[in-house]
Order: C-alpha cells, then structure tokens, then sequence
C-alpha cells in the first residue's frame, strides 16, 4: 500500500489495461457476442462490464471482501454460484446457431444488467479487484485511492474490452457459413467453460 502519485497512477493505468484485455471470461463472451451479434447489440454487454466491475472494485475497497474472508461459507457459496451461472452461458452460446438476424433468430447477447450482475461472480474480477485494492489503496487516504481505482479502471475498461467485441465483429464475414459458427459458438462455449478451471481445482 503507498500513496497515489502521478507514477503510481500510471502503474494502475497500466495493470487495468492489461488485466482488462486479457482473456477471461467476460472477453470470451464479448468475442463470441460480437460475432454472432455485432457490436452494436453488444454494446450494452460491455457497459454492463465495466459498470459491474467498478462497482465490484468499489465495493472490495469497502471491505465486502473482509466480509468474504469473516465468512468463508459465503464465498463458496458465491463461487459455486457463479460457477453454474457461467456453465449456464457456456451451454447457451455453444448451442447458439444464429448471426442474430431474421425472424428465427432466438438467441440474443447478454443485456446491460445481466452483464453488470455478471461481474460479482465473475472469477476473474474479483481477483482482479481484490489485487487492485491490496496493491494500490493508500491506507492515509482511502476513500480518495478508492476513486481514483474506480475512476480509472472505469475509464480503461470500455476501450479495453470492446477490442473483443471488434474482434468478434470482423469474423461476421468468416462466419457466414453456418458450419463455421457452429463449430465457432461450440469452441466458445468450451473455452468459457475452461475459464473454471483455476477456481475449481
């Protein structure tokens, strides 16, 4: 823990930066919903991403995850929890067989609460929020740290994770043919799956 200078800021900058682009759980349903949907259905899915990351960050800095380690039962139970919710998405986009067009297309990207609501049993965030508040919060002035983490994992968040989603978006053409984004939704579906692993092992 240290005070927030102008170079720990970019040191936080930067950790945001790589731990919001990196592979997880939340990118890999981004890449799969930008292919199937394009970005601007799944637009609301990355708003739902950062709004419910930073509000998981904001609520670890408050001490929601002393709560968790006062009460181990109540962080199995959110584990395992999150753990079905994810294998439920899992099964619904390796079944997905649309490009989300036409009157038959029934499936449809993650709205913004689910994607906000997502995120507080989403593995990968909480270690990510409870790394952050352990790292950078500033014991003199904790409030204020708390903010500036908020501020600027909110701000690096949306660009950093939309990459995803554009990268979902520019396969649309490749996966026109439906044995491809069959295949495709299938190898989506087992990598969130794998996203599990770490937790449960």
């Amino acid at each position: 823990m240290y005070p927030l200078t102008l170079e720990s800021l970019a040191a936080l900058a930067g950790f945001a930066v790589v731990t919001s682009i990196s592979p997880g759980p939340s990118n890999l349903m981004l890449l799969a919903s930008g292919a199937n949907f394009g970005f601007g259905r799944t637009l609301p899915q990355v708003l739902g991403i950062t709004v419910g990351f930073t509000s998981l960050l904001l609520g670890v800095g408050l001490g929601l995850g002393a709560l968790f380690l006062a009460w181990p039962a109540l962080a199995q139970a959110l584990k395992f929890a999150g753990a079905a919710y994810l294998l439920y998405l899992a099964w619904r986009i390796a079944q997905s067989r649309s490009m989300g067009a036409g009157p038959a297309a029934a499936a449809r990207p993650l709205r913004f609460g689910e994607s906000l609501l997502f995120q507080w049993i989403n593995p990968k965030a909480w270690m990510v929020a409870l790394a952050a508040v352990a790292v950078y919060m500033d014991a003199a002035a904790p409030l204020r740290a708390l903010a500036w983490m908020c501020a600027v994992f909110a701000l690096v968040n949306v660009p950093s994770v939309s990459v995803w989603a554009l990268f979902g978006m520019s396969l649309r053409g490749f996966l026109a043919n439906p044995a491809r984004l069959r295949r495709f939704n299938i190898g989506m579906g087992v990598a969130l799956a794998l996203t599990l692993w770490p937790m449960l092992r």
